[in-house]
């Protein structure tokens, strides 16, 4: 069955930096695009970033641009998150998401941005 395992959060000051990791098992990692969603208290989740199955394409939304990295190893089955310049509106639950018929997600890893 499809794992996504997400590791990584923690608090953080702003300013700070956090790496995300999320470990993929049970579907074909190197050809399924990969994606980070985050949910903040009272809001809706949101897309934060998605990468091809390659890693040869990625975006972002507008907010964590040029703050943000998303890349993967295939070799790993892993993605991942950099990210840099955290300031209070990232803190949020980061999930993990593969789509193939339906959603599939992490458990999520909490990312607390805070002096």
């Amino acid at each position: 069955q499809v794992q996504l395992v997400e590791s990584g959060g923690g608090l953080v000051q702003p300013g700070g930096s956090l790496r995300l990791s999320c470990a993929a098992s049970g579907f074909t990692f190197s050809a399924s695009a990969m994606n980070w969603y985050r949910q903040a208290p009272g809001k809706e989740r949101e897309l934060v970033a998605s990468i091809s199955n390659t890693g040869g394409s990625t975006t972002y939304t507008d907010s964590v641009k040029g703050r943000f990295t998303i890349s993967r190893d295939n070799a790993k089955r892993t993605v991942y998150l950099q990210m840099n310049s955290l300031n209070t509106e990232d803190t949020a639950v980061y999930y993990c998401n593969m789509m193939y018929v339906r959603d599939y997600w992490g458990q999520g890893t909490q990312v607390t941005v805070s002096a």
